[in-house]
């Protein structure tokens, strides 16, 4: 089977654990790793590894747009506003990994059905791919009026792109608990602890809900919980949901698969487990469409 071109944009820790990952997908292949730090730790994995990379940004991609079908963008927010329009121009499907949110929001286990058209889909964030399919499930069996997340990660997993971006992870994660997740209502708190050693990370879900159903909510939960773990395999429930009046609240944890940062980063790992995911789906939709991958950037960007 012929394999999707795809390129990375952002050599930092997203970028990178994100490039082993896709050194083993049966559907995507790695062409490209796309810098703006020649001495960047990420980019000299990738030209160890062989793949062409470059260190002048998306300029890199902008003389030679025949490298990539498809562009996983893990750089940042403002950053992506720019690159966003640039990929829709060269007729590019653009997984963004930063939280700009320039396309749909998109929760592999929640949505992803729905955007496989789309030329730009927006992975949210760590706490959003770790929270939202917990709302979201107990949203479908119980309606959240209020969804509050509070994501907690290791200081050591968070590089500058995510230190930059709290604001952005704040703003997009509510958006994407009423957007994605359903609830009438969403806020988003996240906590980078510094302990050493480092933690995994932990995510505390609080939903308000109209009809309390405590064993539909609790086998809605533990479905969506294996389909995380379907993509995801260090996705855990930590205990039992409690409920309490109108009140359901959810512990998680997320231990990283270790490809390029230890297991204590999973939100590293949730970030570009997700983003494969989505990528990896929408190769299977464009060639049952019977589009083959040298043609896949020729499709009207909407």
């Amino acid at each position: 089977m012929e394999k999707v071109k795809a390129a990375i944009i952002g050599s930092g820790n997203i970028g990178t654990d994100l490039m082993y990952k896709l050194a083993r997908s049966e559907w995507l292949e790695l062409t490209a790793v796309i810098g703006i730090d020649a001495e960047s730790d990420g980019l000299k994995r990738a030209k160890d590894a062989g793949y062409t990379t470059f260190d002048n940004g998306i300029q890199g991609l902008l003389e030679n747009p025949e490298l990539a079908d498809m562009v996983f963008d893990a750089t940042s927010a403002k950053a992506h506003v720019r690159h966003a329009e640039v990929l829709k121009d060269l007729g590019k499907f653009a997984v963004d990994l930063t939280p700009a949110a320039r396309g749909p929001f998109v929760c592999p286990a929640v949505n992803l059905g729905s955007y496989l058209d789309e030329s730009n889909v927006n992975m949210i964030t760590c706490g959003g791919q770790a929270t939202i399919p917990i709302i979201h499930a107990i949203n479908r069996v119980a309606d959240v009026e209020y969804g509050e997340i509070v994501a907690t990660i290791a200081s050591k997993s968070a590089g500058p792109g995510t230190r930059a971006n709290i604001d952005e992870f704040t703003i997009t994660t509510r958006r994407g608990i009423e957007e994605a997740g359903g609830a009438d209502h969403g806020k988003a708190l996240i906590i980078m602890n510094p302990a050493d050693p480092p933690i995994l990370m932990r995510d505390t879900v609080y939903c308000e809900v109209k009809n309390m159903d405590k064993e539909a909510i609790r086998q809605s939960i533990y479905d969506m919980v294996s389909q995380v773990q379907a993509y995801v395999p260090g996705y855990l429930l930590k205990q039992e949901p409690l409920f309490e009046d109108n009140r359901v609240t959810v512990f998680l944890e997320v231990e990283g698969s270790g490809d390029y940062f230890p297991p204590y980063a999973g939100n590293l790992d949730i970030m570009t487990a997700a983003a494969v995911r989505v990528a990896e789906q929408y190769a299977k939709h464009r060639m049952e469409q019977g589009k083959s991958p040298e043609r896949m950037g020729t499709y009207e960007t909407k």
